[in-house]
């Protein structure tokens, strides 16, 4: 069972770095001279196209078992690649040697905020709204920002990573959790998940006369032009005014729906369509409130995400709002945001709606090195604690195992990220692997004995980002924790760093964070004069 966590109030220590260097990384940033007694020769090991460095050329006499056995790796993570198997191809790699994705840094991100509140009206008639409530989406209606920071978004999503559906920051991962949808977009979490069929054009164009009430000539013209089994969100706004206003109000709300979801949690990578399949969820309208809408959300992103993380993709789809406001919510001193309403004056609203889009001044490129120095105290481990009047914690948040929707299956792995449940991190599990998954819905259904498993390894935090013994070091070693190497001519060593408790309360946690933040950019030194009243601002917000 969930049971929270309990806050104290330590005194937090400087942060200091470990002065040992990681096992094995001289490997990976040295030219390496080997000088046999038996002969004077020297082997030079470089470093491949990839970045890697490849496992020794065999000497005489050495076995091949020895270089099997030798580790190999990436320069700054990992170095055991067992885990990030991917990382070859992920974004991260390419950013450590200066590579970027192309000219433009950041993501082309899909945001449809303006148009959907353009879109949305202020009040639906009675007979579309019992539908719309019912459906369990009504929520989506108001949720999402008007912009996009794509700058900050990208700049997180560089840090995620597909094998564990986590981000990967310097003091160890986490990722969006149902609790996380759940909070933010009030959407049911439980429900069922939805197996599609394949919708061919042919089938678009007869679901399109069946259940959105269009002529059949006037279907076909339209899949026809959209090239494929989708329909344009614009078209199915015009099919809600139409027959809205002839009270056909099935129709209206199919056609309401689609649009809606289209334009949030199933967004894709055209910015102007949605795929005509998923008109199949609104056929019965009364029956549709059974899916697990959170679920569809999260696996959505997490798809999209472990897209973006590719150094070849150059687009996110899914729900940007979702991602944007988790980071509004969870790292309260990184970008730029409006706050709309302070959670102590909450009247049961979307979480999601307490922000607004402000223009961020800082380019994805400034953003790396600030995600490099954030420490565990820079992090609002708990949100929504505040919000447990409208969304009661549910324990299924905590289940392990694969997510579907539709074709797509991920990993969901709470395990990974246990101190934002209250609970002390370990060391987790090997990522499941999806692929050989067979009774997903069964697992779904018989959640229970996962979350004992999950929780059974832990106990609840003393303090919020409370972690075993051993964690960030195992944590070092499998992953690529830092995106910026410390400088461009030195080896490239990442030492894992000792962190400070820190203050418990998040707002004296904030101001901690803001005052060293000024003082790493001014290189103050604590035996500076000018700078000691401000040293002690910072003692003094460590010990709150």
């Amino acid at each position: 069972m969930y049971t929270g966590t309990l806050k104290s109030k330590s005194s937090g220590l400087k942060s200091v770095y470990r002065n040992t260097s990681l096992k094995c990384s001289s490997l990976l940033f040295l030219w390496t001279l080997n000088r046999k007694s038996s002969r004077k020769s020297s082997v030079v090991r470089r470093r491949g196209a990839d970045g890697r460095i490849p496992v020794r050329t065999l000497d005489r006499g050495a076995s091949s078992s020895a270089a099997a056995a030798e580790p190999t790796g990436y320069p700054g993570g990992s170095y055991d690649t067992s885990l990030l198997v991917k990382y070859e191809h992920h974004v991260a790699r390419h950013i450590w040697f200066g590579e970027e994705r192309g000219p433009k840094k950041e993501l082309k991100v899909a945001g449809h905020g303006l148009k959907l509140n353009s879109r949305v009206p202020l009040a639906l008639p009675p007979q579309m709204e019992s539908w719309v409530s019912r459906s369990g989406l009504a929520s989506l209606q108001r949720t999402s920002l008007n912009k996009i920071d794509t700058n900050l978004v990208s700049a997180f999503v560089e840090r995620w990573h597909l094998e564990t559906s986590s981000f990967h920051m310097p003091f160890g991962e986490m990722s969006i959790t149902l609790d996380d949808v759940a909070c933010l977009l009030h959407l049911p979490i439980r429900g069922i998940f939805w197996s599609p069929q394949d919708v061919t054009e042919e089938l678009a164009v007869e679901l399109a006369v069946d259940y959105l009430g269009v002529s059949q000539s006037q279907a076909q013209s339209h899949v026809r032009s959209c090239r494929g089994s989708y329909y344009k969100l614009e078209w199915l706004y015009d099919i809600f005014v139409h027959h809205r206003a002839a009270s056909s109000w099935a129709y209206a709300t199919r056609a309401y729906l689609l649009m809606l979801v289209g334009s949030t949690i199933f967004a894709d990578k055209t910015f102007t369509l949605v795929e005509a399949r998923y008109l199949l969820l609104f056929r019965d309208l009364d029956g549709c409130s059974g899916y697990s809408w959170g679920a569809a959300a999260l696996v959505t992103l997490y798809r999209y995400l472990g897209d973006a993380s590719m150094y070849s993709c150059k687009q996110l789809g899914g729900y940007p709002t979702l991602l944007q406001c988790w980071i509004h919510e969870y790292f309260p001193t990184v970008g730029k945001r409006g706050e709309n309403w302070n959670p102590a004056g909450n009247c049961g609203l979307p979480r999601a709606m307490r922000w607004s889009y402000r223009q961020g001044v800082l380019k994805v490129d400034d953003l790396r090195p600030i995600l490099d120095e954030l420490t565990p105290t820079d992090v609002i481990w708990r949100p929504f604690e505040d919000h447990r009047a409208w969304r009661v914690f549910d324990e299924i948040c905590l289940y392990r195992g694969c997510l579907k929707w539709g074709e797509t299956v991920v990993p969901y792995l709470p395990d990974r990220c246990l101190r934002q449940f209250g609970y002390r991190q370990y060391v987790p599990s090997p990522p499941l692997d999806c692929m050989m998954a067979t009774d997903i819905d069964v697992d779904w259904i018989s959640y229970h004995q996962s979350v004992v498993d999950v929780i059974g390894s832990s106990s609840v935090a003393t303090t919020p980002s409370e972690v075993v013994d051993g964690y960030l070091e195992w944590y070092y070693r499998v992953s690529h924790p830092r995106l910026v190497p410390p400088h461009r001519d030195a080896p490239r060593e990442v030492p894992v760093p000792v962190y400070d408790v820190g203050p418990s309360d998040p707002d004296w946690a904030r101001v901690s964070t803001l005052i060293r933040r000024y003082l790493r950019q001014v290189n103050a030194e604590e035996e500076d004069p000018q700078f000691s009243d401000l040293f002690e601002a910072l003692h003094i917000s460590r010990s709150h």
